[in-house]
């Protein structure tokens, strides 16, 4: 079992439900996937801009990701269907735990300027998404074999019924919210 999960089973659960006043251990709120995509725009131009993209996310998340394609071809972009545009994995249980915990511990540390990330960014009904502008965060990627720089969409769905419960369970994985 990893350490963030383990947290979660002997601390977290127990805080949470005396914060949010739970009776039973089963509503408590938990992590449930994390989704993680990427974007590549110059895909339509040139298939080894997907392949790399595809490189750099096995390396993030340490597991395959799914090439995206596009559902309808629009001129403006230069898209036909089924054209590859980008990757997207989904990761749970283990996987998920260790992810979050190099986002949480390493990654976001190494983010020039950083002083926490919006409070605000919660979908209504407990999930949560935020964007990272460049790859270049993560330990796993090397600077020199890079041909682009990427950003990224991670999307943390809970069980969590409120935006206030997902907050405080983010929160409690040490997720480093701005004070408003």
């Amino acid at each position: 079992m990893t350490r963030l999960a383990e947290l979660y089973n002997k601390e977290i659960k127990h805080a949470l439900m005396k914060e949010l006043g739970y009776k039973n251990i089963m509503e408590v709120p938990k992590l449930e996937k994390i989704v993680i995509n990427m974007g590549v725009g110059e895909g339509s131009k040139d298939k080894k801009k997907v392949e790399s993209a595809v490189k750099d996310m096995t390396l993030i998340s340490g597991q395959k990701p799914v090439v995206t394609k596009a559902k309808k071809a629009i001129a403006g972009f230069k898209i036909r269907e089924e054209m590859p545009i980008g990757c997207k994995v989904t990761l749970r249980r283990q996987r998920m735990y260790e992810f979050l915990d190099r986002l949480v511990n390493v990654a976001m540390p190494r983010i020039r300027d950083f002083r926490g990330i919006s409070g605000k960014s919660f979908d209504g009904n407990g999930n949560y998404a935020m964007g990272i502008k460049e790859q270049l965060i993560f330990p796993e990627i090397s600077y020199d074999q890079v041909d682009s720089i990427r950003g990224m969409d991670i999307i943390f769905v809970t069980t969590a019924k409120t935006d206030e419960e997902a907050k405080a369970l983010l929160s409690k994985f040490n997720m480093p919210f701005k004070k408003s």
